[in-house]
C-alpha cells in the first residue's frame, strides 16, 4: 500500500476523485475497509445535495476538500461523503461500498453477528455503520485516513437510487468484485419499470 492521500487529492473534480478512490483504504473508529464503488456529487447536478447551495446540513460540502460530509437519510441510516474540489465547490464522493480489511470484530458487533461477510459494508448505510460514523462524524478531516490502494480498473454507469439526473453515469465500481452494491433504479426516476 501507498502512503496517505494528501488534501490536494481531493481538491479536484469529484468525477476525477471517484474512480482513483477505489482500491483506496478507508479507516476510522478501529475499521478499515478497501472501498469498491462510490458516487460522484457537484453542486451544478440535480441529485446532489449542495445543488439549491449551502445549508446548515449541508455546509460541509461546499469545503475544504478532504473532509467527511454525512447525512441522516429515510429517518434511520447514515451515509457518508468525501469532500472534493475546490472551497465553494459543493461536491463530494458518497462511499458506496467496500470490503473490510481490517477491524471486522469490530465492524461485525456494529452491523450484527449474523451479517455475512459480504455485506458488512455493502451498501452506503452499510458502510457508514460498519465504519461507526454518524452526524457527529460531519466534518471530520480524513486526510490521513485514506491510503492509496493498488491500481484497480473501474466501470462507470448510473447512480443508485435518485430520481434527478437518474441516467448520469458518476457511479464508479470495480468490476466482478463481490464487494459491490447492486444497482437500483429508483421507481420514479424517467424511465423506470
Amino acid at each position: 500500500m501507498s502512503g496517505p492521500l494528501d488534501r490536494s487529492f481531493f481538491a479536484r473534480d469529484p468525477v476525477v476523485v471517484a474512480p482513483e478512490l477505489l482500491g483506496c483504504i478507508v479507516t476510522a473508529n478501529g475499521v478499515s475497509v478497501r472501498l469498491t464503488e462510490v458516487e460522484a456529487y457537484r453542486e451544478d447536478d440535480p441529485a446532489s445535495h449542495s445543488f439549491r447551495g449551502p445549508t446548515k446540513r449541508t455546509a460541509v460540502m461546499f469545503g475544504p476538500a478532504g473532509f467527511l460530509y454525512v447525512y441522516f437519510t429515510y429517518g434511520m441510516h447514515y451515509c457518508a461523503n468525501l469532500v472534493c474540489g475546490e472551497d465553494g465547490a459543493g461536491a463530494a464522493v458518497l462511499l458506496r461500498a467496500g470490503e473490510v480489511v481490517e477491524g471486522e470484530a469490530l465492524a461485525r458487533a456494529r452491523r450484527g453477528e449474523r451479517v455475512p461477510d459480504r455485506d458488512l459494508a455493502r451498501g452506503p448505510a452499510r458502510l457508514a455503520q460498519a465504519m461507526g460514523w454518524d452526524r457527529s462524524d460531519d466534518g471530520r478531516d480524513m486526510v490521513g485516513a485514506v491510503r492509496a490502494g493498488a491500481p484497480t480498473a473501474s466501470v462507470a454507469g448510473p447512480r443508485t437510487g435518485i430520481m434527478k439526473a437518474a441516467d448520469t453515469a458518476w457511479r464508479f465500481a470495480i468490476p466482478g468484485d463481490r464487494f459491490v452494491s447492486p444497482y437500483k433504479r429508483h421507481p420514479k426516476a424517467p424511465g423506470a419499470g
